[in-house]
């Protein structure tokens, strides 16, 4: 006997039941499912627009930080131009001929014409008068003068290596700092390496020039191969030795020695990083001078000379 058949669900609904019952049921299910992909397009939107304004104010934010400290940076570059105008308005420097007081230092024990030290002893000292810097700053202890860069300024010290960092020759707030010796050093006296600071400022203050010693055009110029000071007590001229930049360490600032072989082996040490020879000789006797600024964020740029020639002030 066949099994009766069983009506389905659908096949009991009228054309009536359709149209009042499930038209506007599956509209109702398709509204709904609208709504919903509109809402979540809504929120996909809004974080769209969080992260869009959140990124918006960390960029203003890094842009307004960056114009501050360009600001800034103007600023300190400002007062140290006016401060570098005022110094050279108020302080008189002149070249001064040989005397039978000026001392040849620790000359070459052959007298080799070939040497250039016989070329630069023959350059003037300079002299200069401290006056006017003194009453301003009783810190400052002498001057230097760089050729083939813009360093021409006096230099002060203290009791330690960071008070100058952001302090200028005012002794007021300024992140291009000054021209500071070493707070172990006797200028007077010389220990056998003296060492001068300054940064090294993209607009080529301070030692910001000091990067030019690495131009061929400056190495060629033989004039640029002396350093000059003047300081309280006497005038003297240093003959370069090394130059080089190097990732930064501490090893060249040494200022006291346990032996003269030691100090022969730093002075050999510091020699053979130059990246440019300059034929000098050297002895136990011998004292240097270092100058040491930033070249970039890891590296140091530095210049090494050996004092030469010196006169006691009158």
């Amino acid at each position: 006997m066949a099994k009766e058949k069983k009506d389905g669900v659908l096949d009991k609904l009228t054309p009536d039941d359709i149209e009042n019952i499930i038209l506007p049921t599956l509209k109702k299910d398709r509204e709904k499912i609208l709504e919903q992909k509109a809402k979540i397009k809504k929120k996909k939107n809004l974080k769209t627009k969080i992260l869009a304004l959140s990124l918006l104010f960390i960029f203003m934010g890094i842009g307004v930080f960056s114009g501050v400290k360009v600001l800034a940076w103007k600023v300190d570059s400002d007062k140290t131009y006016s401060q570098i105008e005022m110094i050279e308005e108020n302080v008189i420097i002149e070249e001064v001929e040989d005397t039978i007081e000026t001392e040849i230092v620790n000359p070459p024990e052959e007298k080799n014409t070939e040497n250039p030290y016989w070329d630069y002893i023959k350059m003037k000292l300079i002299n200069v008068d401290f006056t006017n810097l003194l009453s301003i700053n009783s810190d400052t202890k002498g001057w230097i003068s760089v050729n083939g860069t813009n360093i021409n300024y006096p230099f002060v010290q203290t009791v330690d290596n960071e008070y100058y960092l952001k302090r200028d020759f005012n002794k007021k707030s300024n992140s291009a700092g000054w021209v500071y010796l070493d707070y172990r050093n006797n200028i007077t006296e010389l220990d056998r390496n003296t060492i001068l600071y300054a940064h090294g400022r993209l607009n080529g203050t301070m030692f910001g020039s000091l990067k030019n010693i690495f131009n061929s055009d400056w190495y060629n110029d033989v004039n640029n191969h002396v350093i000059k000071l003047s300081t309280l007590t006497e005038n003297t001229l240093w003959q370069v030795f090394s130059v080089y930049h190097i990732p930064t360490t501490s090893d060249y600032l040494q200022t006291e020695f346990g032996s003269s072989e030691e100090f022969l082996t730093f002075i050999q040490m510091l020699n053979d990083r130059s990246q440019y020879g300059f034929n000098v000789e050297f002895n136990e006797n011998d004292k240097i001078l270092t100058l040491s600024t930033c070249y970039n964020d890891q590296e140091r740029v530095v210049l090494h000379a050996k004092l030469i020639k010196r006169e006691a002030r009158q």
